[in-house]
């Protein structure tokens, strides 16, 4: 979904997010100028391999994204990027994620740089995307002070995730690794969906996570989160370093560095995956095999 967002931004590239389990069931409209990314961890994802095959035999041009080298996936396709994230130890993957996202990044860029990114602009966001790791180490160094604001979150057995433009996955994925490894039922939603019924159960006390970084939409976020805050709902913050309007509205925060709005996704996504690790662990949870979870999806 944060590829989605590159491709139109960069690339000027019309995009979409297919679920692979959806994808051979509803005859897709492909041809030899459509271009499909399978993605996968592990490589062997049941329905994503089926998905690029029934691609495939539509004549698209199929690459894959996966981290496992020599899975099935990369040999189906021939074509693709290796992520060499190393492996993934823990069922709940977080670090193929982000390198996912680094490389659909870079791939976009490069579709930019034929399309209609200036060399300059193109520039600026390769020194952007070669800031990650920096961006990254210095959310990292926050555990300490992630972990006390964690503490008033393990008793809770209920969460919304809200927002907007490419910070709507990024809540995605901090809702779906909180669910994951501590247990918690969580759900994501646009913030601009809120208002449209889930906030009916909103009341006081109810935690919102709000990934309210510096981009286009965030002064609508923020509105949502007045609008929870007027409910008595209770709201953890992902904001951008700095940025004393949102600091102002939130019970608590998270601060990520500055940075542009679709590279600041996976800092973003770091503290919600620190946020929940922590969470997990003072629930007492199992973090690396979480319940009920395999680490390749395999079967239909």
């Amino acid at each position: 979904m944060v590829g989605v967002y590159a491709f139109e931004d960069f690339a000027d590239i019309h995009a979409e997010t297919q679920q692979a389990a959806e994808f051979r069931y509803r005859n897709p409209i492909l041809g030899s100028r459509d271009f499909v990314i399978a993605i996968s961890q592990s490589g062997e994802t049941a329905d994503t391999l089926a998905a690029l095959r029934e691609a495939k035999q539509k004549g698209a041009f199929v690459m894959s994204l996966v981290n496992v080298v020599g899975s099935a996936i990369a040999r189906e396709t021939g074509r693709g990027v290796y992520l060499h994230a190393g492996p993934e130890i823990s069922v709940a993957s977080t670090k193929a994620f982000t390198c996912q996202v680094s490389v659909l990044l870079m791939i976009a860029l490069k579709l930019g740089r034929g399309r209609r990114l200036s060399c300059e602009q193109g520039l600026a966001l390769v020194n952007e995307l070669m800031s990650i790791p920096e961006l990254v180490r210095q959310v990292i160094e926050k555990d300490d002070e992630i972990a006390r604001i964690a503490e008033g979150y393990v008793k809770e057995e209920h969460a919304f995730f809200i927002g907007r433009g490419p910070m709507f996955p990024v809540a995605l994925e901090g809702t779906l690794k909180l669910k994951e490894i501590s247990y918690i039922h969580a759900e994501a939603y646009h913030a601009a969906e809120l208002k449209h019924g889930p906030i009916a159960l909103l009341q006081k006390g109810t935690p919102v996570i709000a990934v309210a970084c510096e981009g286009p939409a965030k002064d609508k976020t923020l509105g949502n989160v007045e609008e929870c805050r007027a409910r008595g709902a209770k709201i953890l913050g992902i904001i951008t370093e700095g940025d004393h309007v949102a600091r102002q509205v939130m019970d608590d925060c998270i601060s990520i560095p500055r940075a542009h709005p679709l590279v600041a996704t996976l800092p973003a996504v770091v503290a919600l995956q620190i946020f929940a690790y922590h969470v997990a662990r003072l629930r007492g949870c199992e973090i690396d095999q979480p319940r009920n979870l395999a680490k390749s999806v395999t079967v239909e």
